[in-house]
């Protein structure tokens, strides 16, 4: 199977692998990642795919003997934890983790580094210990060698989860911190032409002095995948050293977390269209006014302005409030009201005439109706791989270059928000 979906064009998996995805029963979307709080780290080198195909050298870490990852796996605590992260290296040069936001992080073993301790070159340990004192979203990264040893994906997301009566659907230790599902959107870049000279020089043994400020990124990326591969499940084997996905699904009225974490080198202004959102914290501190007062200092946003090394939680929401036609399709103000839909709009018919098929174009995800969670006439053989009849708004970096593979469009630091209608069981 795995040899087939090698042959098979990339676009034909994507619509596949969507089909797949819409089709199953899903389970409660949590971020994807490993639960401490003890972990087991191990840098290796592999390559990783872009969605223009390219094949690129980096460096990652893995969960214990696992795959090397990109990037690393996500390291989900619970606030008062005495979290210990164990690392060891099979790279060709020394490496170390620092954990921004942390305080008191004693490290062992290995050697002295300029920000932590070492691990040797292939020999070695080195244990980090602290207590996650503080709830939120939380970036990991090399502290050796950053310029470079970053940009070759030695870097992950450390999530905190609060001290709450239900910390699976609250982001802190306040009720108006909570969500219905969460997912994490880390932002990085790549330079590939980098990765190709530290690939030459481990090939050959050579010292490892890659030029990196000559700095040229090519390839952008939401959890370590191009568009459209962010779109395509989590563990799909065709891309064994990049797991994680970033397709967030939501039903009006949700409110959905987004963890963003800008792990890279430049700006990245990552758009929401549909609606605006909420931000709650920064940083791992929410925006309060004063202890226990919540997020009263939160901000709306329609582009998130990620700085590098910063991290945000977004609270977003979505109920067609105000769009001026009843976007279910009920024909009377008599119909039964849909959960969390806008009274003013209920029964309002959509105040456009509708083309004749044979003058539209369809795409994949068109249901053939306007309407959510309605179905309607599509042309003779076109594709449907939206089973929900759910709308789809592109998220993605508002700079426009950023959204392409390699000059390839479309690619990139790109996703789909997919809203779906009430009665859709939802991941």
């Amino acid at each position: 199977m795995d040899t087939l979906l090698h042959k098979l064009p990339r676009s034909l998996v994507l619509s596949l692998a969507l089909f797949l995805f819409s089709a199953m029963e899903p389970v409660w979307a949590v971020v994807e990642g490993i639960s401490g709080p003890t972990f087991n780290l191990t840098a290796k080198a592999d390559y990783i795919s872009a969605g223009d195909g390219a094949s690129i050298y980096s460096w990652g870490y893995a969960n214990g003997n696992g795959n090397m990852q990109y990037p690393g796996p996500t390291l989900i605590v619970n606030q008062g934890d005495t979290v210990t992260v164990n690392l060891s290296n099979q790279l060709p040069v020394p490496v170390s983790i620092v954990f921004p936001g942390q305080q008191g992080v004693v490290a062992s073993g290995g050697s002295a580094g300029i920000m932590t301790r070492e691990v040797a070159a292939s020999n070695g340990s080195v244990s980090y210990t602290f207590v996650a004192s503080q709830p939120g979203t939380y970036l990991y990264h090399s502290g050796t060698q950053p310029a470079l040893q970053v940009e070759m994906g030695l870097l992950g997301t450390l999530v905190v989860r609060p001290s709450a009566i239900d910390p699976l659907h609250q982001a802190y230790s306040h009720p108006d911190t909570r969500f219905d599902h969460e997912y994490l959107f880390l932002l990085t870049e790549m330079d590939p032409a980098i990765h190709d000279q530290v690939a030459i020089q481990a090939a050959a043994g050579s010292a490892i002095s890659a030029d990196t400020s000559a700095y040229h990124p090519v390839l952008w990326f939401i959890n370590g995948r191009t568009a459209p591969d962010t779109l395509l499940d989590a563990n799909v084997p065709w891309l064994p050293n990049q797991p994680y996905n970033c397709l967030p699904r939501m039903h009006p009225g949700d409110r959905l977390l987004m963890r963003v974490v800008n792990a890279g080198r430049d700006l990245h202004p990552l758009h929401t269209h549909g609606n605006n959102f909420t931000i709650i914290a920064h940083d791992g501190r929410m925006l309060e006014s004063a202890p226990g007062a919540g997020p009263d200092l939160g901000q709306s946003e329609f582009t998130l302005r990620a700085v590098p090394g910063e991290t945000f939680d977004t609270i977003f929401e979505w109920t067609g409030e105000r769009l001026g036609w009843d976007m279910y399709g009920h024909t009377s103000a008599s119909d039964p009201m849909e959960p969390h839909e806008y009274a003013p709009d209920h029964g309002k018919p959509i105040p456009v005439v509708l083309p004749n098929l044979q003058d539209l174009s369809f795409g994949a995800h068109y249901s053939g109706s306007p309407f959510l969670g309605n179905f309607g006439a599509l042309p003779p053989g076109g594709a449907l791989i939206n089973l929900n009849a759910g709308y789809f708004h592109m998220w993605h970096s508002h700079n426009e270059r950023e959204i392409v593979n390699n000059d390839i469009f479309p690619g990139g630091m790109m996703t789909m928000l997919v809203i779906e209608p009430p009665s859709a069981p939802i991941p």
